[in-house]
């Protein structure tokens, strides 16, 4: 079976202490919950988390939506999002079966990454790594005005913004990853096709703007 790995990294750096960090682990639930509920989803796409405050952690590995069991995330610290990138870089070397002569590996994955702030890191040494893996696409989402557009748009051009990280943005933001991961699912069951763009997406809702 060909898997869709889809990778969150999830910012847990000080400034998202209160009302964005209780929002962030509500949305994970909510989407593991919706997409057990899409049959195409519960047989092809496994979900791994990564947060990254001082450090970055892979505190999910790629795990299938039935097994699924999403761990407790505090927020503290700075904003090491180089360090995430060099990890999820890894992870994708260990975890995402290539493509041998003898079989196909795994789709390509989905790469989410959402901050609210600024990285405290070299971040450009991480995103050398993470350039080198080849993803179906990553989109960044800046969650309120503190986070850099300058600095995702360099990782990737698919970067969203959320105008506050609120609970009701936040809860927004995760729908519509829940709709993409749906609907990539669905394409590679189906059609046999990895997406390619955000284009090829569900329309992001009014709290979410694409970053051009």
């Amino acid at each position: 079976m060909r898997r869709l790995p889809v990778y969150l990294l999830l910012d847990t750096s000080g400034s998202m202490t209160g009302e964005p960090i209780e929002a962030v682990k509500n949305g994970v639930q909510v989407m593991i919950s919706s997409l057990r509920q899409n049959p195409q989803a519960i047989e092809t796409a496994f979900i791994s988390i990564i947060s990254f405050d001082s450090t970055a952690k892979q505190l999910v590995p790629l795990t299938d939506l039935a097994s699924f069991q999403m761990v407790d995330i505090k927020a503290s610290g700075t904003t090491n999002l180089g360090e995430a990138l060099k990890l999820v870089a890894t992870c994708i070397d260990t975890e995402v079966a290539k493509t041998t002569p003898e079989q196909k590996g795994d789709w390509k994955p989905l790469v989410f990454i959402m901050t609210d702030g600024i990285p405290t890191d070299d971040w450009q040494i991480g995103l050398e790594e993470f350039k080198k893996r080849k993803t179906a696409f990553t989109v960044a989402c800046a969650a309120g005005a503190s986070a850099d557009t300058n600095v995702l748009k360099q990782i990737t051009e698919n970067v969203v913004s959320l105008d506050t990280a609120d609970s009701q943005s936040i809860a927004k933001f995760f729908t519509w990853v829940t709709a993409s991961i749906g609907v990539t699912s669905t394409k590679v069951e189906d059609a046999g096709k990895e997406i390619t763009g955000l284009s090829e997406l569900p329309p992001p809702p009014s709290e979410l703007n694409i970053v051009v």
